[in-house]
Order: structure tokens, then sequence, then C-alpha cells
């Protein structure tokens, strides 16, 4: 697991397995603050990069207050292992999803995990779970933190700026490794609205965290959105995501279009 900082209440954290990320913000005020707290925002994926978390924290005197994820897809979850009584934090729409189908998450972890021969030291759990109304904002430390919906790549989730520190985490949109994906319960239409969403966000942003991939400038981020838009407008792959992996993805997709 790579870690780098983004700012000095912001570190990103990025597994070695999907490029998947996890993003872990101080309150605005650092040091200086009366009430320090921190926020573990999704999860690397390997059971070792999930050992090492609480040691980044520990390293950089920030605690874990709680975790918050962009939305319910397991590989987002799985921040509880690291941190098995912080309570986790979701959009009100992936909480009902949580409620109704988290034995899905466990069943599609235990799929990697056998078909990767990965072993956990325990099971995932969900734990608390305290839903959050999007739009809206959540304070950590001296700063707000801002929840904006996200519909498209599936039914529920949010992406989270930090204006203080001008960090946007999306989930899983514009990521310059993976097509938009529709999944089961996503929606065509909801994902152009979604891109639409945050395109003043990514122009209001210096740095914007996808889900998968590497952390991207606004002028990236923008190009990457314009070539969402014109795939789900056209079904045409963008040139640098067109491996056969993608492919699989946009069939897919199609058969949900």
């Amino acid at each position: 697991m790579r870690v780098v900082a983004l700012h000095e209440d912001v570190l990103l954290c990025t597994s070695a397995f999907w490029q998947t990320t996890c993003t872990i913000v101080r309150g605005a005020g650092g040091e200086e603050s009366e009430a320090p707290e921190a926020f573990v925002i999704d999860s690397p994926v390997l059971p070792d990069e999930l050992e090492a978390l609480p040691g980044v924290l520990e390293h950089t005197g920030w605690p874990c207050s709680g975790l918050l994820a962009t939305h319910a897809d397991w590989d987002h979850l799985l921040g509880r292992l690291a941190f098995p009584q912080a309570p986790l934090g979701c959009a009100e729409t992936t909480a009902a999803r949580l409620t109704g189908s988290f034995g899905e998450a466990v069943r599609q972890l235990r799929e990697f995990d056998d078909e990767h021969y990965v072993e956990r030291p325990r099971p995932l759990g969900l734990g608390q779970v305290q839903a959050l109304p999007v739009p809206g904002k959540l304070e950590v430390g001296g700063g707000e933190l801002e929840l904006h919906p996200t519909e498209g790549h599936v039914p529920e989730g949010m992406a989270i700026f930090v204006p203080w520190a001008g960090v946007l985490v999306v989930g899983d949109y514009l990521s310059p490794v993976e097509i938009p994906w529709i999944s089961e319960g996503g929606s065509r239409s909801a994902y152009r609205a979604t891109l639409e969403r945050l395109q003043p966000l990514v122009e209001a942003a210096e740095h914007i965290v996808p889900g998968h991939g590497a952390v991207l400038d606004p002028v990236r981020a923008a190009a990457i959105l314009r070539e969402d838009l014109h795939y789900l407008e056209t079904g045409e792959l963008p040139l640098a995501r067109r491996s056969p992996a993608q492919k699989k993805i946009d069939a897919e997709n199609r058969a949900r279009w």
C-alpha cells in the first residue's frame, strides 16, 4: 500500500489491488484543535494493508473518530476490519442498502478471497451505521465535510468534498483506469446526472480522488468527466480505457442500458 499526503490534513492510501483508494481526513485546525478528529473514507483491500491502517494514524497522531463509505460495494467497506469499533457513516440511501443486503457484500468478499487465496483474521461485520443526510455537511474537528449525492454506478452513494484542503473524494466515478460501470441497480441517466453534478466540484478542487486509480488534478479530472459523458451518450470507449477488462464492463453496461 502506498501512502502520500495531499494536504497537511489529508492522507491518501492506495491499495495494491485494483488501485483502490482510502482517504484519511483530519479535521480543520490540525494539531491546534482542542478535539482532534479524523475520518477514514473507504478502504484498501488486502489484509496486510488493512492491518497497517491503524499504524498510519498512530504515526501521524490522528485519532480515528469514524469511518465513511462513499457507497455500499464491498471493497469500500473494509475499514471495519481495521477499526472494528468505529462507527460507519454513509448516505441514508447507502445505509438502507446495507440494512437490506449487507449479506451480499459479505458473499462477494468471500468469493473474492476464495478466488485470490486471501485469508482474513476475522469476517466482515456491519457494526454501528450512522445514516447521514445527503446533500449535507458533516463536522470534523474545526471544519465541515460537504456531502454530495452520487447515483448511477449503484443506486446510492455520496461524494465527499474537503473544502479547506481542496480534496474531492468521488467514489467509483472519474476513474483514469475504469470506464463508467453501471452495476446492478445503477442507471445510465443517473450516472450522467452525477457527472454533471460533480463538474463544479471538480473545478473547485485541487485534488480529485477516484475510487480506483491515481489522484487527479482538476484539468485531468475534467477531461475524464468529458470522456465519461461521451461514453454514456455514444457507447464509444475512451482511448486509454479499452483493455479487455474494460470491454467486459462495457458488455455488462450494454445489457443494462
